[in-house]
């Protein structure tokens, strides 16, 4: 699934592809993606005539904005948009199609279909679900030590478990959860709470570092991920320890382990990150 890094690439470019572009007519060929408003009609006939004034991000979704609306669009495990000129065939994996005034569309593929649209009128979009509940933004003056320590203090879950809790932050996922964690020098089983304060600095001063560095590099090319001009990321070749089991860790060259922590498989070099 897109983390934060790969949802920001796929922003700026789509921004790019879309900005100013004029919306004639929406085909929804798969009405399960469409979650706000029920009726697809009602989805068509809103984005008719609306004209694309910004691309945003929060956490992991994307909001399209028009003139009048919010369009919130998460990707899910293989969402893609792409631009494309009118008339070009499409496959069966294409779920909606937003035709443009210049002969232009820009289409949405998903293979599982997993991803999700919520259409809002522009000023209501926060609160309402799914933005609505969600934590601060790792790069926000929100996330402060102080703001990481109190939360973690809190909860009675492991560091991983509770890291991936998007009311807690925003935008990480199992990648860069387990490289800031290997990065900290922290074990993926620890408890949230054990942490001390020199601890939670170096770990929320790792993710900040950890996902500029992806936003910069373009994200991570895991399994089908491409962003909306069919470009990799290329700080996949800068990963410690996601999808690298059995390899030998960079730092201290002991091999690296994967096991499963809350549900999910986790990576981690069992001497850098020692149980303390």
């Amino acid at each position: 699934m897109p983390e934060l890094p790969e949802v920001e690439t796929v922003r700026k470019t789509l921004k790019n592809l879309v900005l100013h572009k004029t919306i004639e007519n929406v085909t929804v060929f798969w009405p399960k993606i469409i979650k706000y408003p029920l009726e697809i009609e009602q989805f068509i006939d809103a984005l008719k005539g609306e004209t694309i004034v910004d691309v945003g991000r929060r956490g992991k979704f994307l909001i399209i904005y028009t003139n009048q609306y919010a369009l919130i669009s998460h990707l899910r495990m293989e969402g893609r948009y792409g631009l494309y000129p009118k008339n070009e065939p499409f496959d069966k994996h294409t779920h909606v199609i937003f035709y443009f005034s210049d002969e232009t569309e820009l289409r949405y593929r998903d293979v599982r279909k997993f991803g999700t649209m919520h259409l809002y009128l522009k000023g209501v979009e926060f609160n309402q679900p799914p933005l609505s509940g969600l934590g601060p933004e790792p790069f926000s003056d929100e996330f402060t030590v102080k703001y990481l320590q109190t939360k973690l203090k809190k909860t009675n879950r492991k560091i991983k478990p509770a890291l991936l809790d998007q009311k807690l932050l925003v935008g990480l996922g199992n990648i860069y959860v387990d490289e800031a964690l290997f990065r900290a020098g922290i074990h993926p089983e620890r408890l949230a709470s054990s942490l001390k304060r020199k601890e939670i600095a170096l770990l929320h001063d790792e993710i900040v570092a950890t996902l500029s560095e992806a936003v910069k590099m373009g994200g991570s090319t895991i399994r089908s991920y491409v962003n909306s001009q069919g470009e990799i990321g290329m700080f996949q070749l800068e990963l410690y320890v996601y999808g690298r089991k059995g390899e030998e860790c960079k730092k201290c060259g002991r091999p690296l382990v994967k096991t499963t922590v809350g549900g999910r498989g986790t990576h981690y070099c069992p001497n850098c990150q020692r149980i303390r």
